[in-house]
């Protein structure tokens, strides 16, 4: 039993601890209000210390929201658990109409009391100023888990917060994006304009980044010229989409380093979770390949992870392989696309578009096999072989049509591209106001005064220089004034968004017919397809058009029959209303109406709708889901139905894969597959429990599945 003298030394003892300030006790109640605080810790408070008694403890002290160790759980979680805490950092929260507190950090323990009937009575503790230790640990912590060039997050800490955060999700059953991002041409600047300019240029880079990416955001910086995003709760393919493109265009805005100029591009590979894996590994991985496959499809692009993004590198190699024996071979084949005067349809040109048909691969795109070839001086070489083609070709012409062929912004830093050129011109015979070299503002990242002895020793030769793409980027007035163009194009993108409302594109290109007429430049609008676009562009002072509505890229042999039937004017010949482009595809998939499911072939697919082959008897009217495939289900209505193809149109458009293809935006959670009976791992291919539907159309009546042959 302990007497009155062991309780009198006892309450002395204590009262001569709390006196010297190493520590203060704490007390609360069962509602964890504070009710007693050691009087020592008055002079650390700046509102007093009668100002605390008798609140919540949560409303007294918070968690270190950067300590990502604990910040998951907040104070409150602590102290409801009713377990021990041990040296918890905590700082004061400002109370409402009391003064800023100074930055200080106390280390809280406690123990939670339990009478003899284990109700709990509250907590009884101890703390401690531990301001000066824990900035120095946070100091610390930062340096080793931030870039000391950006001051974004290091590699670790992206690892770090990726690996606690799918944790974290996966038990919520959330999501989350990851956006892996590399610069294009940085090497380039950093060997051209030194090291000190090249970190300049990454700081620049991190500052765009963060203005861009949302709040609530982790954006870090894994080394060299890779950059990181970690993206909670976002699983939107199609606002993803469009955060990839902004980043693309912020990041090759010019940068202006040390008085000088440059100009960088970005790719980026994006991966979510739980769609394309539930571990760190898996997700980063993907982003990783989705990366090499946007890099590999052309840079300045993005690309989501599908499960056929495997091994790119092995398959750029091998189609470089292939490019090499095409160019031996002859497999390349260059088409010609007019360029017609709209005031009497006359043909004034034609621009020089390769074409690869491969014995096995079937026809390759210029998109995919261009890009690579860039990447190594197999660029030079095919633009060789098509500039010399080109004009040989062109001799076959009247005198007065011209031939434009692109060059890329690698053959034209080349010291022996004029020299290509001259000896083109010398062997063909051709004359040099004929030839049109066509250039992007890519041309203008190199060095300056190497660029400016190009375009005078090409301006010399006689021959004409347009600036293609013209407004797609960051395309500088300065090109305009110091590069001696004669031509701009306007860039086909425009021209597929002029007649839809609330759009800038038709006013965008009035200005740039506007600029290049005041230049005293020629100007082409590139991809006019429908009456309704010619009809706008003409009305805006287009005097040239290139695109489908007067013809397609034909070879040679075509364009010499048009000629020898005196084929000199083309009328214009198109739909009267430009759509979306429609893409002519072989696809099986499922198509799933109430409680069934049907095999069928998608025959064409565009953003609002699809052609589909299979079914017969389905009415007007009907609402049916497909499955695409890995997770992909698109709810669309019936529009037209005739024999076994129906069309559909989609109840929300499909969005850009950023890869020419197309996607939903989102896709069916192997959460809530797992919740149907599937094993929970990433999306498989297809075949999705009913279940999964919802309670679909009721009405329709069942249809007759047929067979469908594969076709052309």
């Amino acid at each position: 039993m302990i007497s009155a003298d062991d309780t009198a030394a006892r309450i002395k003892v204590l009262d001569d601890y709390e006196r010297t300030g190493i520590a203060w006790i704490w007390a609360t109640d069962a509602e964890d209000r504070l009710i007693y605080l050691s009087p020592s810790a008055d002079e650390h408070l700046e509102e007093g210390l009668a100002s605390l008694l008798d609140k919540p403890l949560t409303e007294l002290f918070e968690i270190d929201p950067d300590n990502s160790d604990r910040s998951d759980r907040p104070l409150q979680f602590q102290l409801k658990s009713r377990k021990k805490i041990t040296d918890l950092p905590v700082r004061p929260i400002r109370q409402p109409g009391a003064p800023t507190p100074k930055e200080s950090w106390w280390a809280l323990s406690g123990h939670p009391l339990f009478d003899a009937e284990g109700k709990f009575q509250g907590y009884r503790g101890s703390t401690k100023d531990i301001t000066q230790a824990y900035e120095r640990a946070r100091e610390d912590s930062r340096l080793a888990e931030y870039d000391s060039l950006t001051g974004l997050a290091n590699r670790h800490r992206m690892n770090r917060k990726l690996e606690s955060t799918l944790a974290a999700y996966k038990r919520e059953k959330r999501s989350c994006a990851l956006l892996m991002l590399d610069l294009d041409k940085f090497k380039q600047v950093n060997d051209t304009m030194g090291h000190q300019a090249g970190d300049d240029l990454l700081r620049q880079v991190a500052e765009r980044l963060m203005a861009v990416v949302p709040s609530g955001c982790e954006v870090g910086r894994l080394g060299g010229d890779e950059f990181q995003i970690v993206m909670p709760d976002e699983d939107d393919r199609g606002k993803l989409g469009d955060l990839a493109e902004k980043i693309i265009q912020m990041l090759t805005s010019p940068y202006q380093l040390d008085g000088k100029r440059a100009i960088i591009g970005a790719s980026v590979g994006i991966s979510i979770a739980p769609y394309d894996g539930l571990e760190a590994e898996e997700i980063i991985h993907g982003a990783d390949l989705a990366l090499y496959a946007a890099k590999n499809s052309g840079r300045g692009t993005y690309r989501f992870y599908s499960a056929d993004l495997k091994d790119v590198e092995q398959e750029r190699q091998e189609l470089l392989d292939d490019l090499r024996e095409a160019l031996a071979t002859e497999q390349l084949a260059l088409h010609y696309q007019p360029v017609v005067r709209t005031s009497d349809n006359a043909v004034v040109g034609f621009e020089a578009l390769m074409r690869w048909e491969h014995p096995e691969r079937g026809n390759v795109s210029p998109g995919v096999f261009i890009p690579a070839a860039e990447e190594s001086d197999l660029i030079n070489q095919l633009g060789q072989w098509a500039l010399r083609r080109a004009c040989e070709d062109a001799l076959q012409w009247p005198e007065n049509v011209r031939i434009a062929v692109n060059v890329s912004a690698r053959q034209f830093t080349n010291k022996g591209f004029p020299a290509v050129v001259t000896q083109a011109l010398a062997e063909t015979g051709l004359a040099p106001d004929r030839l049109e070299l066509e250039l992007t503002e890519t041309v203008f990242m190199g060095d300056s005064e190497a660029t400016d002895q190009t375009f005078k020793t090409l301006k010399a030769l006689g021959v004409r220089l347009a600036l293609d793409d013209f407004g797609t980027g960051y395309s500088s007035l300065s090109y305009l004034r110091n590069a001696p163009f004669d031509k701009l194009k306007v860039d086909k993108s425009f021209v597929d968004s002029c007649t839809q409302k609330n759009e800038n594109s038709a006013k965008i290109i009035t200005a740039i017919i506007g600029l290049s007429e005041a230049l005293g430049m020629d100007v082409t609008v590139e991809g006019v397809e429908a009456f309704d676009q010619f009809k706008l562009v003409t009305a805006k002072g287009a005097k040239y058009i290139q695109g489908w509505i007067y013809s397609k890229a034909r070879p040679q042999s075509d364009i010499l029959e048009i000629i020898a039937n005196g084929g000199y004017k083309i009328e214009p010949s198109g739909p009267e209303t430009y759509r979306p482009e429609r893409r002519s595809v072989f696809r099986r998939i499922g198509v799933i109406h109430e409680d069934n499911r049907y095999n069928a072939v998608m025959r064409d697919l565009s953003q609002t709708g699809s052609r589909i082959e299979g079914l017969v008897g389905v009415p007007v009217g009907t609402g049916l889901v497909l499955d695409l495939g890995g997770g992909q289900l698109a709810v669309c209505t019936v529009r037209r139905s005739q024999d076994a193809i129906i069309g559909v149109e989609f109840e929300t458009p499909l969005v850009s894969d950023g890869a020419g293809g197309l996607v939903t935006r989102h896709r069916v959670s192997p959460y809530a597959l797992a919740a149907a009976g599937m094993p929970l791992a990433a999306l498989p291919p297809g075949n999705y429990p009913s279940q999964m539907m919802g309670d679909g159309p009721k009405s329709a009546p069942q249809f007759l599945e047929v067979q469908v042959a594969r076709g052309s």
